[in-house]
């Protein structure tokens, strides 16, 4: 049996560029005449959703740096733009996030940061463990759009495996 060298950032930074691919697949196949579709009258938009993206990036971003000063934050802003630059925003925040992971340091990682946990609520992690919790909830969220997708009568690519719109037999 072989042993295993890979480091934790390896693997961060080997499943956040696999799970960033796959969400831009997502938002290229959403309609950009449909942005502002919302399933119901709580739900957020599907721009709105695709904006979180670009945001959650800033906030790791700012995690990595150790500059996350959440006294000094509101409520979480709203991205501005259309679908098409909500994309490229992301694409190009998400490879920003993977060249500072990759320029951060073992130890770096390893520090300690604050991070929502509730309502009015910081808990102290790693900001490796937040880098986590950020593409987890970019998983989340692509999930949600791609539920969106369906309703908007658009195709749904394959994600995890075949959907109905992209079978593999």
């Amino acid at each position: 049996m072989t042993q295993n060298t890979a480091t934790e950032k390896d693997m961060f930074l080997q499943t956040f560029e696999r799970e960033c691919q796959t969400t831009l697949k997502i938002l290229r196949a959403f309609p950009a005449d449909k942005a502002g579709f919302r399933p119901a009258e709580k739900s957020r938009t599907a721009a709105e959703v695709a904006g979180t993206f670009v945001l959650e990036q800033g906030l790791a971003g700012k995690a990595l740096a150790g500059t996350l000063d959440w006294s000094k934050m509101g409520p979480m802003p709203k991205l501005e733009g259309t679908l098409p630059e909500i994309i490229t925003m992301f694409d190009k925040s998400s490879k920003e996030t993977a060249a500072a992971v990759a320029r951060s340091s073992e130890d770096d990682l390893n520090k300690g940061a604050q991070f929502p946990v509730g309502p009015g609520k910081l808990g102290d992690f790693r900001r490796m463990d937040i880098l986590w919790m950020t593409l987890m909830d970019q998983v989340h969220h692509r999930g949600q759009l791609s539920v969106y997708l369906r309703i908007v009568g658009a195709k749904v690519p394959s994600i995890y495996g075949p959907s109905g719109d992209e079978p593999w037999m």
